[in-house]
């Protein structure tokens, strides 16, 4: 599956001016900002026109009021405040105050030349600093993207990082997320804490028995439209020939039941009890039907591993939904290269993310089945996955103070013909990055995504209350 479209993001922008400054400078600073930020191609800007306020400025409450109606019409994920001029602070913060709970980035613009009489056209430099110490003394948290001209660099880049931010902190917060059947009991990594979930995120867990699962796989026919299309689309992207029949079949109805559980229920995450219970009561992992899930936009962690399918969304989100991240396990360092450590899972990678010309095959014998003899647990893709930069992450919790691993690699291509879906990944200092994984209390699951994705998670950490570990 190729990687999807980005989706765009709805943000206000607050055009801030204060009346005793140069009318005529803020206009056409705002038309330059408008005109930058039209050119972002991820980013839906709402703003107030020239019917709505004065020349579309914002430089009384009566505007202020004015501006919070149109974002709440519009339902904006996150709030661009610039200072055209000095920036009347008092409406400006009224906004801010409206809408605490979406992101906010903060900006003024560089001043023009002086007036024939020697006075200033903005003042913007000054006004920016009683609007952003108003957002620290109501404990409003926001980013500064400096003092620029709208058509700078910098501030573009500033923007679009923004967008990313938003676009996480939107579907984030109030995340609907599935825990399908319990959690393995030999991993006690993998517990959560639901209460933390919903009075900090404001997130519902919902759970499913594999149970309910595997009688709504099984009561799918084979001749079904859906179990048709589904099976002819694994046939055409990976080799099933090591496969029986019965046991593909059961793969793609196990794909099918999965899909339509996080449907009804509106769920963007969820963890999955993938071995064990799995395979003894169905007869296969689900391995392969979670990367062709996590491909299709249903974050699919291993081993009912909470906490790792939500780090999963914030990268996916931090991708604006175009590329989907690997459930990876931290498995063993490279037994020649230095800082370089082997990503890997049983077959859980998304197929999308084979890299080229490397075949992709479902034949893998699980864990369980290898330990009993049994030849029934097919169901994992194998493969490499495709080189190039990548970003890790891994959320945790602890006394319900939650906290995020951030990091960045490259996957190196490799000649070798390893099982399960992996890549070897070469980090700036492996002894540092693992010493901190282990003192800071991670796991040995995180979440791997291609690009660099760093900045959007680090900024979004801040609007979250999560504490960034940046390695």
């Amino acid at each position: 599956m190729p990687s999807k479209e980005a989706s765009k993001v709805k943000i206000g922008f607050v055009p801030a001016h204060r009346q005793v400054f140069n009318e005529n400078w803020a206009v056409d600073m705002r038309k330059r900002c408008l005109k930058a930020l039209s050119g972002l191609e991820n980013l839906e800007l709402v703003f107030p026109d020239e019917k709505l306020t004065k020349k579309g400025l914002v430089s009384d409450e009566e505007d202020s009021d004015k501006v919070i109606q149109l974002f709440d019409e519009k339902q904006i994920a996150g709030i661009i405040i610039g200072t055209m001029t000095f920036g009347d602070e008092i409406s400006v913060l009224k906004i801010a105050e409206a809408f605490q709970g979406c992101p906010i980035l903060l900006f003024g613009t560089k001043e023009g030349p002086f007036t024939e009489d020697g006075n200033r056209l903005s003042d913007s430099f000054c006004g920016t600093l009683s609007v952003s110490s108003g957002l620290y003394r109501r404990k409003i948290p926001f980013l500064f993207a400096g003092i620029v001209f709208p058509e700078e660099k910098a501030f573009k880049e500033a923007v679009a990082n923004f967008v990313r931010v938003c676009a996480i902190a939107e579907e984030f917060l109030g995340a609907r997320l599935g825990q399908v059947g319990p959690r393995p009991g030999p991993f006690e990594t993998c517990i959560y804490n639901e209460s933390a979930l919903i009075q900090q995120f404001g997130q519902r867990v919902i759970p499913v028995t594999l149970v309910e699962i595997f009688n709504s796989a099984n009561s799918l026919s084979d001749k079904d439209p859906e179990v048709q299309r589904v099976l002819k689309e694994i046939k055409s992207r990976a080799d099933v020939s090591g496969v029986k029949s019965e046991s593909l079949m059961k793969i793609v109805k196990l794909e099918i039941a999965l899909k339509r559980f996080a449907a009804e229920n509106r769920i963007s995450a969820m963890g999955i009890q993938c071995w064990t219970a799995m395979e003894e009561a169905y007869g296969i992992c689900p391995c392969y039907a979670m990367g062709r899930l996590t491909d299709q936009g249903i974050m699919s962690s291993c081993e009912v591993d909470i906490y790792g399918a939500l780090t999963m969304l914030v990268q996916y989100l931090a991708s604006l939904k175009s590329t989907p991240p690997h459930f990876i396990d931290w498995t063993i360092k490279h037994q020649e290269k230095e800082n370089v450590f082997l990503a890997w899972h049983c077959g859980n990678a998304p197929p999308s993310l084979a890299c080229e010309g490397c075949p992709v095959a479902v034949k893998y014998q699980s864990i369980l089945g290898r330990t009993l003899g049994l030849d029934r647990s097919f169901g994992a893709g194998e493969f490499q996955l495709r080189p190039g930069p990548v970003t890790i992450c891994r959320l945790v919790e602890y006394d319900g103070e939650f906290k995020m691993l951030i990091t960045e690699g490259e996957i190196e291509r490799s000649d070798q013909n390893l099982r399960g879906s992996w890549s070897w990944v070469k980090v700036r200092d492996l002894d540092s990055l693992y010493k901190t994984i282990v003192e800071e209390g991670f796991i040995h699951h995180a979440s791997m995504i291609h690009g660099d994705y760093t900045q959007p998670v680090a900024d979004v950490c801040k609007f979250l209350g999560i504490k960034s570990v940046i390695v």
